[in-house]
């Protein structure tokens, strides 16, 4: 049987998207919002085809760390409530939204994010423990999560990780929540848009299924700064170049 236009493109964007999110705890929606943005794919079907494919990704993941002994109990559960609350509350402000009138803000959204990673990566912090403000940033991460189709590891995990939290239960902690948080946004993207272009779907999700072990697996062995650095640039890159095809300078 033939494959699909691109299936081979879209596999290979899953796999990357989630090896680099699964060893950092962040970017897999933003590289591929940024991405499915970039070649003319509206906002709001973009943010849907990302989440209905990360259902798979991040149960595949979130059992990896779990595996791995990633996951800090304590965090996790003060983080799920509010980001289940945040990912339906942002997945249905997106589909009220006119997506053309839409796609300049997330692409901008996505730039400052890019930034934020880029910073990060030259930023040194004490480790400590993160115990404080964890519902309004579970709440916030997943609200911008389903608005711009991706955002929730940039916001979440920079934050505790800016903030001194231990990167490896960081990484696998917030990977955990991220598969409950796609999922609410997932089941509301079908109750109100439906889901096409399965094709994209599942070819982001069985790449991003094949890389999740080794995402999980790379968080214990690679020094995070040269990928958090690469990733922020991708973000920053496939941001501007959609700003500039908007409004028409390329």
């Amino acid at each position: 049987m033939e494959l699909p236009p691109d299936f081979l493109l879209y596999l290979a964007i899953g796999f990357a998207a989630q090896l680099i999110d699964g060893a950092l705890g962040m970017a897999y929606g933003v590289t591929a919002s940024s991405l499915l943005i970039g070649v003319g794919v509206p906002p709001a079907l973009s943010s849907a085809t990302v989440h209905a494919a990360e259902c798979f990704t991040t149960g595949t993941s979130a059992l990896s760390h779990h595996a791995f002994g990633n996951i800090d109990k304590r965090l996790f559960r003060r983080l799920l409530l509010p980001g289940v609350v945040g990912a339906a509350v942002g997945a249905y402000a997106l589909t009220r939204l006119d997506g053309d009138v839409l796609k300049p803000w997330v692409a901008g959204y996505l730039l400052l994010i890019g930034a934020v990673i880029v910073l990060k990566a030259f930023r040194e912090v004490l480790p400590r423990e993160v115990t404080s403000h964890l519902t309004p940033l579970g709440f916030f991460g997943a609200l911008v999560d389903a608005i711009g189709g991706g955002g929730w590891g940039p916001i979440v995990s920079s934050n505790l990780l800016a903030r001194g939290n231990e990167f490896r239960v960081t990484v696998g902690s917030v990977n955990a929540v991220e598969f409950f948080v796609t999922l609410t946004a997932s089941l509301v993207f079908l109750l109100t848009l439906g889901l096409g272009h399965w094709e994209i779907i599942v070819a982001l999700a069985l790449g991003g299924v094949a890389a999740a072990p080794l995402g999980a697996w790379l968080v214990k062995h690679v020094n995070p700064k040269p990928m958090l650095c690469f990733v922020g640039l991708l973000v920053i890159t496939l941001s501007l170049r959609t700003l500039l095809k908007h409004f028409g300078l390329v």
